[in-house]
């Protein structure tokens, strides 16, 4: 995988609520250009686009408030390149279980996924997990109130399970097309290569924009 180059992308981080500022802090120190996404004007002028972890149903509500979650349904159906982490992940799922009944979701991965299945924030604990496509070993992956992956479809590549303990083998990390989630935080290790990993995605789908445009 190549290295990101200098300002060529713009990528959004979705700024309604959560771990904004770490992800942004990861992006811009990799060369790519980061801006916080709170409108659909803004939303409309990015490359790519990141779905911190926070609260799924605080960010849900909110992206309904501000006239976003529609907006971001049609970009992630138009192919627009998407990273979900923890709360990330639950917005991106098709499906969820122990969700309040009314909470949507953006959709983009066809997956069940169960909140908060590690356990409460007391709870939360770092495990080393590969990860299909990332090159370098196990990441540190921190999970904090965090989703697994309950089933997947066949069409999604399931990059991550959690090895052993009594979530061995559950599903942390996957990838549909141009949408790609974790259950855990890479931006709070220092360890970049999903990001890393992101920023290629980006970069392959701006140039075959670029390409089909001419």
């Amino acid at each position: 995988m190549s290295a990101p180059h200098p300002g060529d992308v713009r990528i959004g981080v979705l700024a309604l609520q959560g771990d904004v500022r770490e992800h942004f802090a990861v992006l811009t120190g990799l060369g790519a250009e980061a801006v916080t996404v709170r409108h659909p004007a803004e939303l409309a002028a990015v490359d790519g686009l990141v779905l911190p972890g926070g609260e799924s149903t605080t960010m849900a509500k909110l992206a309904v408030r501000t006239g976003l979650l529609e907006p971001l349904r049609d970009a992630v159906r138009g192919g627009l390149p998407v990273y979900g982490t923890c709360a990330g992940l639950v917005l991106l799922a098709e499906r969820l279980l122990d969700a309040p009944p009314d909470q949507p979701t953006i959709g983009g991965l066809d997956v069940t996924v169960r909140r908060n299945a590690f356990g409460r924030q007391a709870e939360s604990f770092e495990s080393p997990v590969p990860l299909a496509g990332v090159p370098g070993g196990p990441l540190s992956a921190v999970f904090i109130r965090a989703p697994w992956v309950e089933e997947a479809g066949p069409q999604v590549e399931v990059l991550g399970r959690v090895g052993g303990g009594p979530a061995d083998g559950r599903i942390v990390a996957v990838r549909q097309g141009a949408v790609v989630a974790t259950s855990f935080h890479p931006e709070l290790t220092g360890d970049t290569r999903v990001h890393r990993l992101f920023i290629h995605m980006v970069r392959t789908s701006a140039r075959r924009r670029a390409q089909c445009a001419t």
